[in-house]
């Protein structure tokens, strides 16, 4: 994306936060997204009945900057999931009529809301960005790492193939007037999770969406330090994908069963006299891997561990089994709350 193109006029946005206990998180997000090189914005941060000193933080800084504002959760009625609920009391309170929402634990750049904002063209309603993970040292990180872009470039991959299926809430964009008019998460209030993935699966089919790659507008994202934290927030995550169309889940169904079958299939071989081919199909897939994660790389600056690649497409085959199946027998997951 050129300097030229965007120095164009761009949309004014409103910056949605919510949280729960997470002051610490607050105190190192909302400087970098007050530092936004972006000319017109607001922060509205949906205080959702914190136990740590996140009310007292935030009041400060609605009185030091105007850009700042605070909307509070006292009590949550018992049928709507805590997460929607703030959400959609911070949609309502928004000035603006893009919302850009992200996670507490998310650090953007100062080109973020610049980049996102200049993809918000009059007839686009809703833009889907991209959120990587920050790199550790770990095999956990790799893998969180290699986990997420393989997402990432199915997402934007099917979006791009105009079969926009999911978002992830910590880079997604969309309009005020979609949210509201469409009853917002009406049709899933009770079930946690699908604030982002089954709000876009819903209504991205009936309206324009936009995709934005660039890496100043990536969002990266703090990972988790343990393989049990890692499993627990994947859980919540796929377990929303039953509530997806059927055309979507039966073409990532297709996806990850042939990716299974040429996985296991190579790895069988291995251990027969025709042990030749079974090096050469899983050869063949890592090297198809490797070049499309260096591909995506290029456009999204976010570095995969594609030199990994053997140990980490073998647990991610474990992990999508295990992690699927627990996620399509599970029917209580928790937000935070």
């Amino acid at each position: 994306m050129t300097a030229s193109a965007l120095s164009r006029q761009v949309q004014a946005v409103s910056i949605l936060v919510c949280a729960h206990d997470e002051e610490a998180n607050l105190r190192a997000l909302i400087p970098l997204l007050l530092a936004q090189d972006h000319p017109l914005f607001e922060v509205i941060i949906v205080e959702d009945r914190c136990n740590d000193g996140t009310y007292d933080y935030l009041l400060q800084l609605t009185r030091d900057d105007s850009r700042v504002r605070m909307v509070r959760v006292v009590v949550k009625p018992e049928h709507v999931n805590g997460k929607k609920f703030a959400i959609t009391l911070g949609i309502k309170a928004a000035k603006y009529e893009w919302v850009l929402l992200t996670d507490a634990d998310c650090r953007p750049g100062p080109q973020w809301a610049k980049h996102m904002a200049h993809a918000m063209a009059d007839s686009t309603q809703i833009v889907l960005g991209y959120s990587p993970y920050q790199t550790v040292p770990g095999l956990l990180n790799s893998f969180i790492r290699y986990e997420t872009t393989i997402t990432g470039i199915q997402m934007m991959g099917m979006a791009h193939l105009g079969w926009p299926y999911m978002g992830v809430g910590r880079n997604l964009a969309y309009t005020k007037k979609l949210f509201l008019e469409s009853k917002g998460f009406n049709d899933y209030l009770a079930v946690t999770g699908g604030d982002d993935d089954l709000f876009v699966n819903k209504h991205a089919r009936q309206v324009a969406v936009a995709t934005v790659l660039a890496p100043e507008a990536s969002m990266p994202s703090i990972p988790k330090k343990t393989w049990g934290a890692f499993f627990t927030q994947k859980t919540r995550h796929l377990s929303v994908g039953k509530y997806y169309r059927w055309s979507d889940k039966t073409i990532l169904g297709i996806f990850q069963l042939t990716g299974l079958i040429s996985l296991a299939g190579g790895i069988y071989l291995l251990f027969t006299p025709l042990w030749v081919y079974g090096a050469g199909v899983l050869s063949a897939r890592w090297l198809f891997m490797a070049l499309t994660l260096v591909s995506f790389e290029k456009r999204t600056g976010d570095a995969a561990p594609w030199w990994q690649l053997p140990v980490l497409d073998f647990i991610y085959g474990f992990y999508y089994l295990v992690t699927g199946l627990r996620a399509m027998a599970t029917h209580k997951v928790r937000w935070k709350n």
